[in-house]
């Protein structure tokens, strides 16, 4: 099995299609998918460790007892993945497959004939196809989306769409600690890559436009956690980029304080 996806779950219960996910395991026997259950209240544990029931070489379950965040959630998954699976690449969509798994597969595919590290959907580039988004949320998006773009530093048009892959050994790299944020973490991968690749990020990402992509109602992100979105982005900024040079002047200045300079001589 050459491809591995994460799909974090959080009371979903009344929306997994397990139709769908036997569908594709069925069709694409190179692939094995994990399941996070992040805490769920509900009946989603139950009802994932069924569906694993007889196909645990297909069908990872990895339960956390307490919901930490969509974030968190991906992260284990993916170390869960690394950990126990050959798999050559990781990615994760959304459990309600808002972005289906053809064009899932359409970003792998990217991914193995370009040597990309990092391949990610798109809902706003000008080949992406029936994208189907409340009022709202589109103009709720340019807004944030304005400042992404302006704290990584990268031309990137959608870094928050649900569905993104990346070669074993960077998201390895990537994955490796928690995230600040619950739900702006793929802001933090961006900036990882940054930290990772330096100068070249740019050849090592790439953007693809979804063929299709639909709104399921019953998303986990509340209006108040969207208004909190501004202040996250200024603490990923300032732990990310201005923590690290404010510890390199205090570094600094330490090595050149009196008492460092006469135990020198």
């Amino acid at each position: 099995m050459k491809n591995g996806i994460v799909i974090p779950c959080y009371n979903e219960a009344d929306r997994l299609n397990f139709a769908a996910f036997q569908n594709f395991l069925d069709n694409n026997p190179e692939y094995v998918l994990c399941f996070v259950n992040d805490g769920s209240g509900d009946d989603t544990l139950t009802q994932l460790q069924d569906f694993q029931f007889g196909q645990q070489d297909r069908v990872l379950v990895h339960d956390m007892k307490k919901n930490g965040g969509k974030a968190e959630a991906v992260r284990r998954g993916t170390k869960c993945l690394i950990r126990n699976t050959p798999v050559l690449n990781v990615g994760y969509i959304d459990a309600d497959l808002a972005t289906g798994f053809e064009d899932y597969k359409r970003l792998v595919n990217v991914l193995k004939f370009t040597g990309k590290s990092m391949v990610f959907g798109s809902r706003k580039m000008e080949a992406s196809g029936d994208i189907d988004r409340s009022v709202f949320r589109k103009f709720a998006s340019s807004i944030i989306g304005m400042m992404i773009r302006f704290l990584i530093g990268m031309p990137i048009k959608d870094t928050q769409c649900g569905a993104k892959v990346f070669t074993r050994l960077t998201a390895g790299y990537l994955f490796d600690s928690a995230f600040l944020s619950r739900w702006l973490f793929d802001v933090e991968l961006f900036i990882r890559m940054k930290n990772l690749y330096g100068d070249t990020t740019m050849s090592k990402v790439q953007e693809v436009g979804l063929l299709e992509w639909e709104e399921v109602e019953g998303s986990k992100i509340t209006l108040k956690d969207s208004l909190k979105f501004p202040t996250q982005l200024l603490e990923i900024g300032f732990d990310y980029k201005v923590r690290p040079r404010l510890q390199m002047i205090n570094s600094m200045m330490r090595s050149y304080s009196p008492v460092s300079l006469r135990r020198s001589a």
